[in-house]
């Protein structure tokens, strides 16, 4: 290679670097960056939703961690206590 490919070649390599490594940002949920590696802002609409989102889920799953926690105290109570006292614990319940 001599001359002008070497140069287009190098040129060819890095553009398709930059493609790639943008690719893998925004599949990643990355900022994408320009030609200068500066990062190019989401629309703020887009962003705000995306962190209502992910807001509302986190408050979904810390109550579902919540009530497993409560289901599996009482399977620990139930696999600890005495059969007797369970026993009569469940014949109380069915007297209701």
């Amino acid at each position: 290679m001599h001359g002008p490919n070497f140069v287009i070649a190098i040129i060819a390599i890095c553009m398709t670097a930059w493609i790639i490594n943008n690719f893998i940002r925004a599949r990643h949920g990355y900022p994408i960056s320009d030609d200068w590696g500066r990062n190019l802002k989401k629309d703020d609409a887009e962003h705000d939703r995306h962190v209502r989102l992910l807001s509302s889920e986190n408050e979904r799953l810390s109550g579902q961690v919540s009530r497993l926690e409560e289901r599996i105290a009482v399977l620990e109570r139930i696999a600890t206590d005495p059969a007797t006292r369970t026993a009569r614990e469940i014949d109380a319940l069915r007297d209701r």
